[in-house]
């Protein structure tokens, strides 16, 4: 299945005057990392948040924000006072007071200064089975958005790949009609060499045959294409699989690539070298359109 990890969804849901707001967005990463970032009066649901998502996405790395609020703004937050510490400040204040006979008087500003003697403190519904089935929902329904995205980027993905496949198996198709080519001009090169070197004396063509023939073993590329060809049909496979297939796709890239590589190593035939430079190239390009499937 060729779903991307690239996504983004958004639900809310309206109950008893509140609103939950859930944005879920995703990104491409090698395993799989949430995060939930919500209300800390309800930190207690994080893990079975977590769990639900584990349970529709293999991998990618998950942001989830979450939000509560009143639909009326300023009944949103309540100011409360620490009358406790405001009689200890007063208190402390009037000692000093009285032991450096001092004269100055108390101020609002005074007390605004005081740190955390005026908190603000959110207006947020009790927590119960009604509210959490509510972040639940709207959770799903925000999962649901992603994932709709994920499929479709990653339609767009899979024609893209199924593509430069085809493209690398009409290389493949070419340098394997080239083999026999190759091999026949290395051989007219080496005797041209040789009668250079000989000038006058007169070539041994059998040992000729015999040199061209190791020279052409040494160069045999032969179990390098069928297992290229072996690769691409894998490819065809994972395309019709309904499960992820990134990591597997992301091996088969590393073994057709070392393929790619050898042929080149081997082949000292220009027209196959700069075959070998077309189908690395859409190897790369392969591999970064790989990086972003689950």
């Amino acid at each position: 299945m060729f779903q991307s990890m690239t996504g983004f969804g958004q639900a809310i849901r309206l109950f008893e005057g509140y609103q939950i707001q859930i944005d879920v967005k995703s990104v491409n990463h090698r395993y799989r990392e949430i995060i939930v970032r919500m209300p800390r009066e309800w930190l207690s649901l994080e893990e079975s948040l977590k769990a639900m998502i584990q349970k529709r996405i293999q991998r990618g790395r998950v942001e989830v924000f979450m939000t509560i609020e009143h639909q009326e703004s300023n009944a949103d937050h309540q100011l409360e006072i620490d009358w406790s510490l405001a009689d200890r400040y007063v208190q402390a204040v009037n000692q000093l007071k009285d032991r450096y006979q001092l004269q100055d008087s108390l101020s609002i500003k005074d007390f605004l200064a005081i740190p955390e003697l005026i908190t603000s403190t959110r207006n947020l519904p009790d927590q119960n089975d009604f509210v959490n089935q509510q972040i639940s929902e709207c959770l799903e329904d925000a999962l649901n958005q992603l994932l709709e995205m994920r499929k479709r980027e990653g339609s767009y993905l899979r024609e893209d790949v199924m593509k430069r496949v085809t493209v690398m198996r009409q290389h493949h198709l070419q340098i394997q009609s080239m083999t026999s080519t190759a091999v026949e001009q290395m051989r007219e090169k080496l005797h041209q060499r040789i009668q250079e070197i000989l000038t006058q004396k007169q070539l041994d063509e059998t040992r000729l045959t015999m040199e061209v023939a190791l020279l052409a073993e040494r160069a045999n590329i032969d179990e390098e294409l069928t297992r290229l060809l072996s690769h691409f049909d894998q490819c065809n496979t994972l395309f019709e699989q309904n499960e992820p297939v990134g990591r597997k796709f992301d091996f088969l890239i590393q073994e057709m690539n070392r393929e790619v590589n050898t042929i080149g190593s081997k082949s000292n035939f220009t027209e196959i070298t700069n075959k070998v430079v077309e189908m690395k190239a859409e190897l790369e390009k392969i591999r970064e359109q790989v990086q972003n499937i689950q």
